[in-house]
């Protein structure tokens, strides 16, 4: 940022700069730095959002979750375009293999095998839990678009950025306010920490095991954990990670496909 800030302290500097010039300049100095900041905290966020897709990616991963009374181990298969179209397949245990989730743009839909069925989930059930885990339907659909939906803005240290996500007033959500906290050196996310309107923090989603997948550091491990549910965590592993695989095309992100016995 020095580019803003040292023709704004020679102008200030100047002797024949006016009281009013001096104001002038120091508006647009700090307005320059603010705008500055604002982009670059957008820049962080959209690549954030499409570090685990890419163009196309195709991904093995494990699910597991957690609770005082009984521990349940899934294993999945996922394919995504781009952050509009995923597709998500359990492949074990037996009693759940087959069903799937299938995500288009903003709408999303639920296929359940022993049923024979395909279920949409209604806006009422997006904050409901997904496949009884602590990460809902909405962590995977992504209704809403954080730069659209949310004032950024963005702090910083020597190792981390974090951005401090507050919702715009028409924007509909349940979060007072989102922290999101990205490692500077690797350009991955390290944290996120969810609010509710009174400040307290209702759940926290932690990234670490940082591994390479094509030519990417990534980290492998996600943690979901609800501050209101001791005991309580969901983990997903990225057991392989695959981005513009050749198999991934259009005909996966289909009705069809998820109403195909597995």
């Amino acid at each position: 940022m020095n580019f803003i800030i040292r023709p704004c302290l020679e102008a200030l500097a100047n002797p024949a700069t006016q009281l009013r010039s001096w104001l002038v300049v120091l508006f647009l100095c700090f307005h320059s730095s603010v705008t500055f900041a604002a982009e670059r905290a957008i820049e962080i966020i959209d690549s954030m959002e499409a570090l685990y897709q890419g163009t196309s990616s195709s991904a093995k991963m494990t699910m597991i979750v957690e609770t005082p009374q009984y521990r349940r181990t899934m294993e999945m298969q996922s394919s995504s375009m781009g952050t509009e179209n995923s597709f998500i397949r359990i492949l074990s245990p037996r009693k759940d293999r087959g069903i799937a989730t299938l995500k288009l743009d903003m709408e999303m839909w639920n296929y359940l095998p022993k049923i024979n069925k395909v279920i949409k989930v209604p806006p009422s059930m997006m904050m409901g839990s997904w496949m009884g885990s602590d990460f809902t339907n909405d962590d995977l659909v992504k209704q809403t678009t954080l730069t659209d939906e949310y004032t950024l803005t963005l702090e910083e240290t020597d190792e981390l950025y974090t951005i401090i996500l507050v919702p715009k007033t028409e924007t509909v959500t349940v979060w007072g306010k989102i922290d999101y906290v990205v490692n500077k050196q690797y350009m991955v996310p390290v944290a996120q920490n969810f609010y509710d309107d009174n400040g307290e923090l209702v759940r926290k989603l932690e990234f670490t095991d940082l591994k390479e997948y094509s030519g990417r550091m990534i980290p492998s491990r996600l943690e979901m954990i609800p501050m209101n549910r001791e005991g309580h965590k969901t983990i997903i592993i990225y057991d392989d990670l695959q981005f513009d695989p050749p198999d991934v095309d259009e005909s996966i992100f289909t009705l069809r496909n998820l109403r195909s016995r597995f």
